[in-house]
């Protein structure tokens, strides 16, 4: 973001707003203890109200929630336990530190990379600048996944293509314990996070490293194949906020139109599914049509959109060898 950023001097027992300084300069964003007495004392609410309020002003759209999660990673409590021991006073360290994350928030560092994790499927995954940060968008494809799969019976084979973290994967791997999970990526960067996250979370999958489908073809076929590709136009992506670009390209670009890899894997996936085997891809706000003629062109049937909870269309599938 850009901008000026109020900053708070220690100069009296409340503190006042005392100067300005650029973005660059923001690590005072939060009072530093003066040398000598009188010494403002910031408790757990204190730090929250005002970083709230600051986020607000330079309009960051879920400013609470940020400085709940920043506070809670930087004071070592749960986001309940903030208002537990809300007037718990803060050292010197802990103000420090907070400082340095609030800094960084504005200037258009995610909250999941400063924190370290992000919640999926109520699973905590690891997440850095290595893979995409997971949206709760993209729980629409686990469900639509879920939904393609009920009623069917044991061996299942499931894959995710460009796997990132391995959100989809672990959390149908969580669901479906009784499947087989197969996992791809390009990046052996985001493979090496996505593995970490199923050893820490305890969950089976197979990671594979190689563009799109081509690690599962030697492999045979599948009975759900989902994937959560790159689907941003090239074009768009440098007038994208600043959190989200400074997420990998790789992750974000989806070519000219925003369905190069899509239309990529569509075309091949059926060589790679069982009769009546399921494609489910998520795509981006008013792509569903265009994925859906495609998936047509290919030979799927029993073609159907989800809405996700904002009601925008986010995830088209289809089924190999059924008439629509």
């Amino acid at each position: 973001m850009v901008g000026q950023s109020a900053i708070l001097r220690n100069s009296n027992s409340l503190g006042i707003l005392a100067k300005r300084r650029s973005l660059r300069h923001n690590r005072d964003v939060l009072p530093t203890p003066a040398a000598s007495p009188p010494k403002t004392v910031w408790a757990v609410l204190d730090v929250l109200r005002w970083t709230t309020a600051h986020f607000e002003k330079h309009g960051l759209a879920s400013a609470r929630l940020d400085a709940e999660l920043l506070a809670a990673h930087a004071f070592g409590m749960s986001r309940i336990e903030l208002y537990a021991h809300f007037d718990r006073p803060l050292s010197a360290a802990e103000l420090a530190s907070y400082r340095d994350l609030v800094s960084r928030r504005l200037a258009g560092e995610p909250v999941a990379y400063l924190v370290g994790h992000k919640e999926f499927w109520s699973l905590d995954l690891l997440v850095d600048l290595r893979v995409l940060i997971p949206r709760p968008d993209s729980e629409t494809l686990v469900e639509e996944a879920l939904d393609r799969l009920a009623g069917s019976g044991a061996s299942l084979r499931i894959a995710d293509v460009g796997t990132g973290s391995g959100a989809l994967a672990l959390a149908l791997s969580k669901e479906r314990p009784d499947a087989q999970v197969f996992a791809t990526d390009i990046s052996p960067d985001a493979l090496a996070v996505a593995r970490t996250n199923a050893e820490r979370l305890g969950l089976a999958a197979n990671f594979l490293q190689g563009d799109l489908d081509q690690p599962l073809v030697p492999l045979g076929r599948f009975d759900l194949i989902v994937a959560n590709l790159p689907y941003i136009p090239s074009a768009d992506i440098d007038g994208l906020a600043a959190d989200v670009r400074s997420e990998p390209r790789l992750a974000l670009d989806g070519g000219a139109d925003g369905l190069a890899l899509v239309r990529r894997l569509v075309a091949e996936a059926p060589e790679l599914l069982h009769p009546g085997g399921c494609l489910a891809l998520e795509v981006g706000a008013g792509q569903a049509d265009a994925v859906e003629k495609l998936l047509g062109a290919t030979g799927f049937g029993g073609i159907r959109c989800r809405r996700d909870l904002a009601g925008i269309e986010r995830v088209v599938s289809g089924l190999k060898g059924t008439s629509s």
